[in-house]
């Protein structure tokens, strides 16, 4: 009881089981469409979805202020690419934040002339661009990561270097994705966090890549990465040692 206590005093963890019930109503109702069920029952679905979709967007109000403070923390970091990725994500998500925030009042009555298809497509814009930059982080780290592990192995490496000289260019080839698999397995295996970072941001991606027509799926495949990257950020908020550092 203490636990649910403290998690349900977070506004974030709030929004995030939100968020896992808006998208698990995308995804019952795909597949309840698919097998047939009630118009009448499919709209009560949809509408939950709605509710869902405008109660998350309460939460958000003055999210714009986080984003932004994390992206001046983010200045001062040392590595280069990480101060890059890490300060214009937040910025970007500053600015998804501050249109959804437009748009949860456009939808609330309080703007009723507001042309909420443009703002949506804005938000998603700039969540679209913050993923790819969060999706480049992880690469980055994992790359790090991976040369790390080949540096530290490379004394045991000297008659795999020999059997890559004799081979022929194939086979050289297909030995290296073989080490290079293996270490990114290891890599991904040996660090949590950066594991569920991968996945969640590679899940999110297709949500705005599919609501900008850049890359169209189904509301099924929609809801199905939206459920699975929301139990996730559950999981980051709930065990925080998963939580990607910068």
């Amino acid at each position: 009881m203490d636990f649910w206590v403290q998690f349900s005093a977070q506004s974030q963890a709030k929004e995030r089981v939100f968020r896992a019930a808006q998208y698990a109503c995308t995804l019952l109702g795909y597949t309840l469409q698919k097998n047939g069920a009630s118009a009448d029952f499919l709209t009560r679905i949809k509408q939950l979805e709605a509710h869902m979709s405008l109660g998350r967007k309460l939460f958000r109000l003055g999210n714009s202020a986080d984003a932004l403070e994390s992206a001046k923390r983010a200045i001062h970091l040392s590595d280069v690419v990480l101060r890059f990725c890490i300060t214009i994500s937040n910025l970007n998500r500053a600015m998804y934040f501050a249109c959804d925030n437009i748009l949860w009042a456009g939808k609330s009555g309080l703007l009723p002339h507001m042309d909420q298809e443009k703002w949506s497509q804005r938000s998603f814009r700039y969540y679209f661009f913050a993923l790819i930059l969060n999706l480049s982080r992880d690469a980055y780290e994992i790359r790090l990561l991976m040369e790390r592990e080949a540096c530290g192995k490379r004394p045991k490496g000297s008659e795999t270097r020999h059997a890559l000289q004799a081979d022929s260019s194939l086979q050289q080839l297909v030995l290296r994705l073989k080490v290079q698999l293996h270490l990114l397995v290891h890599v991904l295996r040996s660090n949590p966090p950066l594991l569920v970072d991968v996945v969640k941001n590679a899940c999110d991606i297709f949500i705005p890549l599919d609501k900008l027509g850049l890359y169209k799926t189904n509301p099924g495949f929609v809801g199905l990465c939206g459920l699975t990257s929301s139990i996730l950020s559950i999981l980051t908020i709930v065990h925080p040692w998963l939580k990607l550092k910068p």
